[in-house]
């Protein structure tokens, strides 16, 4: 006999960033939208006024917001507060944690807990609910440069949730095969694509009017050239952030007629260095974070993106705006392998002359912008609520995103390179008479 939940399913949902917020929103929705899961929506603080303002672009209210004391804080000092915060959260809401084999589902005590990449929020999250035997589903699974320096903190973060999750989504098969390489059970690993697709496809649509009078000449057929500029990662702050600066400031005075936008973190360690060496550039703008369907926008025209967001190199690409990334190393390396990333580091040289590559030379920028995005299809947020309902269900599996190998990988094996970019053959779809 089949037992049917006298009510739907709830599943916790954690979010902290504006870019969790941003790759978390078309999940929540799917999830809401569901005929058998409901979903509980924890807002840790960390970026609240960002992290509502994007989710209401779903029509999401977060179900509680922690307050985050204000004035400085160490990394330690916001990894224990959401530790507890979310314990004593969950045990107000719920009652006192229950290991998974008691806990009905007609209890209505949550059946598990996403998280969402690398974030501090993410992290300290994924070890509460596993304190309180809350299942947990790593959203964005299986990014690695296997240097705990480098992102920092953040690499530790995603391979300590690593250890605690009991179910991967991997946005790609190298994701998976990172994981799987780790010691993970193959088949405690699914290759979603990426959820920041199904966001960005939902946001492009909204088609908005920047707030900003002073990008409205950005739209239109008259509109210059745009080259839009985001850092804000620890690891670039001091130094590496000036030559990032330094090297916006050459091309702007290169290139007088690109418009140059770059847009600024609230962080004023980082905002600060931005304002001071690019504040008195004629085409250079520097605006304030912008709501996400503008920023959408934004790349959506932009000629070409200079970042050191793991998040844009994922959605610029799928777009067909490239994207020039200022890390020393990057988590997401099918972009590199694809060539809709190019990895340059913080040399001010080397981010000029990637600029000067694309800007001067319409042909190469052409071919940067029509690689095919490895990343997703848009599909992500559907393919995890069908893993959903075939784990708590058993209805029909969903089928993996991508073709379940390394194209990469196998011709590197093979002492090639790529015969498409070699030029020894054509691409995809063949001509008729190489058909």
């Amino acid at each position: 006999m089949q037992i049917v939940p006298a009510q739907r399913l709830r599943a916790v949902f954690i979010v902290g960033t504006r870019p969790e917020a941003i790759k978390m929103l078309p999940l929540i929705v799917a999830v809401r939208d569901s005929a058998h899961f409901e979903p509980v929506v924890v807002s840790t603080g960390q970026h609240a006024e960002m992290v509502a303002s994007v989710l209401s672009i779903g029509g999401i209210i977060p179900d509680v917001t922690f307050e985050l004391p204000d004035g400085p804080r160490s990394l330690n000092d916001l990894f224990a507060f959401i530790l507890e915060q979310l314990e004593d959260y969950l045990g107000d809401r719920f009652g006192p944690p229950l290991p998974p084999a008691e806990a009905s589902y007609a209890s209505g005590y949550p059946a598990a807990c996403f998280v969402h990449g690398d974030t501090t929020s993410a992290a300290a999250a994924a070890l509460a609910a596993f304190h309180l035997h809350l299942p947990v589903i790593h959203v964005e699974a299986g990014l690695r440069t296997s240097n705990t320096l480098s992102p920092f903190p953040e690499e530790l973060n995603r391979q300590l949730i690593s250890r605690i999750a009991a179910l991967h989504l991997a946005p790609t098969f190298r994701n998976k095969a990172n994981l799987v390489g780790e010691g993970i059970p193959f088949g405690r690993v699914f290759v979603t694509g990426n959820t920041a697709i199904d966001a960005l496809r939902l946001a492009v649509t909204e088609n908005p009017r920047f707030e900003d009078p002073r990008l409205a000449d950005l739209d239109g057929p008259s509109a210059p050239r745009l080259v839009v500029v985001t850092a804000h990662r620890r690891e670039n702050w001091g130094a590496p952030l000036e030559r990032i600066a330094d090297a916006v400031a050459t091309c702007a005075r290169e290139y007088p007629d690109v418009r140059f936008v770059v847009a600024l973190h609230p962080n004023p360690a980082v905002a600060g260095i931005l304002t001071a060496r690019l504040g008195d550039r004629p085409n250079i703008t520097l605006v304030a974070a912008m709501r996400y369907i503008e920023f959408a926008h934004l790349l959506d025209i932009a000629t070409i993106a200079i970042t050191d967001s793991g998040g844009i190199q994922e959605e610029a690409p799928a777009l067909g705006t490239p994207v020039i990334c200022v890390r020393e190393t990057t988590e997401r390396q099918e972009g590199v392998d694809a060539g809709t990333v190019e990895l340059v580091g913080t040399d001010t040289e080397r981010i000029v002359a990637a600029v000067r590559a694309l800007l001067d030379d319409p042909r190469e920028l052409n071919r940067r912008s029509l690689k095919a995005n490895p990343y997703g299809d848009g599909q992500a947020s559907s393919r995890i609520l069908r893993a959903l309902e075939h784990i708590v269900f058993n209805a029909p599996a969903p089928a993996p995103f991508g073709p379940g190998f390394d194209r990469t990988a196998v011709l590197a094996a093979g002492g090639s390179g790529d015969p498409v970019e070699s030029g020894w053959v054509s691409s995809w779809p063949l001509p008729a008479e190489d058909a």
